[in-house]
């Protein structure tokens, strides 16, 4: 009897609606979707969430460029023309700076990816209207969602497989990622400009705590809207809204639980499934992540022996150190993080020479950068520029032990640098020599 009498008022405000509301096409295929819970306050309740969590994915993933050193040619892509940041040294203090930068970037990118969908889900009648258009203010829309659409689904795409490890798309991510961020952002302000409006009446259009309180058998489809979102003959619902948004936060948490394990480390590290599959690690005090090999990027373990030594330039003549003489020398122990642009992390007790010395050593006492050069084939990832504040940072150092122990041949032995608060790839490993500049 409820469902019949349901059934039948769901009838009777269905044709007061066609009876007061002129009929809109919105063009076959949007006719398809028939769920009686998209409209403008579900709708509404996804892009509040999108645009609280959305600017900090941008701004985070912005830093992380200015944080790899533009002004030394390490950020990638290089040239980016009028897209150029301005540029600055990037903190050394705190020094989990960099970890929750761009822990923040990839982990909040990844769990707002269920929100994004059901975004998506929610105004896919929109993506079909014909014709596309009837005014230049409807161009500007439908422009603006082209490229807030294609640009978000570009970078999850391509940022989901990065982290994987997986380089199937045959292009360089960095240029790529960087350039379609630009057009997401474009896309996203734009689209903010337009819908801010009509976001704010959507949320006001149905109260959260009667949405909340509201089953299946009595949820009832919106109001129809000049936007076409409420279906124009909807379905019986098989879901409530309060279902929907249990549905979507759940696959947020789910996200969460399964990738934030790789920026806050230790046994949570084990975790995450949205790592590679060959994830390694070192032996006992060595046992924390690692991202190149030495037969990775063709490192000899010979070249690493008793014929290794460090050169360091920058004075009136080089300085040639065997690793007996850098344990000779005093030795600095501090607790500090490795960020990776991946999002993953780890923080490990290191223990070495303060470069800060070294550069002394060298006859710089006030060195402006240093370039870090180490083994391996040459490539990005075999040198690295540091800025005076990461030189001068009093935890900074040549690493050569680790947890205690000597450094394995995967984790840089026998020398790598640790920074404070800077991407991973400046934590340069399998060091031969450093050259300071003066400042």
């Amino acid at each position: 009897m409820r469902f019949r009498a349901a059934s039948s008022l769901h009838q009777r405000s269905r044709r007061a609606r066609n009876e007061h509301t002129p009929p809109v096409d919105h063009g076959f295929p949007a006719r398809l979707w028939r769920s009686p819970l998209r409209g403008p306050w579900l709708t509404s309740v996804f892009a509040l969430v999108l645009l609280v969590g959305l600017p900090i994915v941008i701004l985070t993933g912005l830093l992380s460029y200015i944080a790899y050193g533009p002004q030394f040619g390490q950020a990638l892509p290089v040239d980016v023309g009028w897209l150029k940041l301005p540029t600055f040294d990037w903190p050394t203090r705190p020094v989990w700076l960099y970890r929750l930068s761009q822990g923040l970037h990839v982990g909040l990118g990844l769990v707002l990816i269920p929100v994004v969908l059901a975004k998506l889900w929610s105004v896919i009648p929109r993506l079909f209207v014909w014709p596309p258009s009837r005014s230049i203010a409807q161009v500007v829309e439908r422009l603006s969602i082209a490229m807030l659409v294609g640009g978000i689904l570009f970078e999850i795409v391509t940022g989901v497989l990065y982290i994987q490890y997986d380089y199937v798309y045959g292009f360089s991510f960095f240029p790529a990622h960087y350039y379609g961020a630009w057009v997401f952002i474009a896309g996203f302000l734009m689209h903010i400009t337009v819908k801010l409006p009509r976001m704010l009446t959507g949320l006001r259009s149905m109260s959260l705590r009667k949405v909340l309180r509201t089953n299946r058998s009595d949820t009832r489809p919106e109001e129809p809207d000049a936007d076409g979102l409420v279906a124009a003959d909807p379905a019986p619902p098989t879901m409530s809204r309060r279902g929907a948004l249990g549905l979507v936060g759940g696959g947020v948490l789910l996200t969460a639980l399964v990738t934030v394990g790789q920026t806050i480390g230790g046994l949570a590290r084990h975790l995450p499934l949205m790592l590679p599959p060959g994830d390694k690690t070192g032996p006992g005090p060595n046992d924390f992540r690692i991202n190149k090999t030495a037969q990775g990027v063709g490192v000899e373990p010979a070249a690493t022996g008793d014929s290794w030594r460090l050169t360091l330039r920058g004075g009136p003549t080089p300085v040639v150190l065997r690793r007996e003489d850098l344990m000779a020398l005093a030795q600095h122990r501090a607790r500090l993080p490795i960020a990776c642009v991946q999002g993953w992390s780890t923080v490990q007790s290191w223990s070495g020479v303060r470069l800060a010395e070294l550069a002394t050593l060298a006859g710089v006492s006030r060195p402006r950068s240093a370039l870090v050069s180490s083994l391996g084939r040459k490539g990005y990832f075999n040198r690295a520029t540091l800025q005076a504040n990461a030189i001068g940072h009093p935890d900074a150092m040549l690493a050569l032990r680790v947890n205690g122990a000597d450094l394995s041949l995967d984790h840089g032995y026998p020398a790598r640098v640790i920074v404070s608060a800077l991407p991973g790839v400046h934590n340069t490993k399998w060091v031969t020599a450093i050259d300071f500049e003066a400042g």
